[in-house]
């Protein structure tokens, strides 16, 4: 699982990467202004995008005390020459205190998987196996998750519904979220 970040142009912390953020607008709301962020930033658009926890430390900007409202979104896709995309479980060194916002924010994102239908289903696609939900929860969460007890809990995911078994060896459970949902 990564996150984007890109190269800052401004001081300060110029030519270092980081999240991308923007300066709220007269009447804008969160959403609108992350999306503009994903936008002029890194060139990403996003059609699915949350709120998850405010930062307001004093000193965690040298311009002086700033609020940054973290967001969780979901690209629409992954090429954009503007943008690193970094581990979230390792998120390197990035400007501000943007490194520790991202490992503050990994288990808040895990909480949301399978507990957020639209954050689970944009970030799984309309029809998955349950290796690929193994493999995303691990990335997350840190820690592979036993088959079986993932299937159980994909069971209880509204609206996601068992799609059968995947041709080949071992045939993996595979699920799907109706269209009408």
């Amino acid at each position: 699982m990564q996150f984007a970040t890109y190269r800052r142009m401004t001081e300060p912390f110029q030519g270092r990467f980081a999240l991308p953020g923007v300066l709220l607008l007269e009447g804008e709301r969160l959403e609108a202004a992350g999306r503009r962020a994903l936008a002029t930033k890194t060139g990403l658009t996003t059609s699915t995008i949350g709120q998850l926890v405010l930062f307001d430390e004093p000193s965690r900007d040298p311009r002086g005390a700033t609020l940054s409202a973290t967001l969780w979104a979901v690209a629409d896709d992954d090429d954009s020459p503007t943008v690193e995309w970094r581990p979230i479980g390792d998120p390197g060194t990035l400007a501000f205190d943007h490194a520790e916002i991202v490992s503050f924010c990994q288990p808040m994102i895990a909480g949301l998987l399978w507990n957020d239908v639209p954050f689970t289903r944009a970030l799984m696609g309309e029809r998955f196996t349950v290796g690929d939900a193994l493999a995303v929860t691990a990335a997350l969460g840190g820690d592979m998750p036993d088959r079986g007890n993932l299937n159980k809990k994909l069971a209880t995911v509204p609206g996601l519904r068992h799609a059968g078994f995947g041709p080949g060896r071992g045939r993996p459970s595979q699920w799907e979220w109706p269209a009408e949902l």
